[in-house]
């Protein structure tokens, strides 16, 4: 994610990842669409914003990270299957022994700390 988003520009995303067909875009969407579609995250398409390929992998990676930070952190809520399928996959978590939920491993942990290392030196 070389591009600096907003919080703001995140949520735009996401939300145009759920909007359904038909649909009018929010406010949030409307303030954020034209710096989103210069950096080439959204495309225009029959008058509404569509996600391009380089906004479906960085929020895809949003939520990667996002929930990443929720399992490290026990934070209430479950995570995207997709997103635990990918997180699992790669190592970072694992299914819990006793009980459902998923456990950091160790290089979960590893990679939270290198992406919070990264995300201080880019502040």
């Amino acid at each position: 994610m070389d591009d600096k988003l907003t919080q703001d520009e995140f949520e735009a995303l996401s939300q145009i990842r759920r909007l359904k067909k038909g649909e009018r875009e929010s406010a949030c969407v409307a303030r954020n669409a034209k710096r989103l579609v210069g950096l080439k995250y959204v495309t225009s398409k029959g008058g509404m914003h569509v996600l391009t390929e380089k906004g479906q992998q960085t929020l895809f990676v949003k939520r990667c990270i996002d929930g990443l930070r929720a399992v490290a952190y026990a934070a209430p809520g479950s995570i995207d299957a997709d997103v635990a399928a990918f997180l699992s996959r790669k190592g970072l978590i694992a299914p819990r022994t006793v009980g459902e939920g998923f456990d950091v491993t160790e290089r979960g942990r590893e990679s939270l700390a290198d992406i919070d290392s990264r995300e201080g030196k880019a502040s």
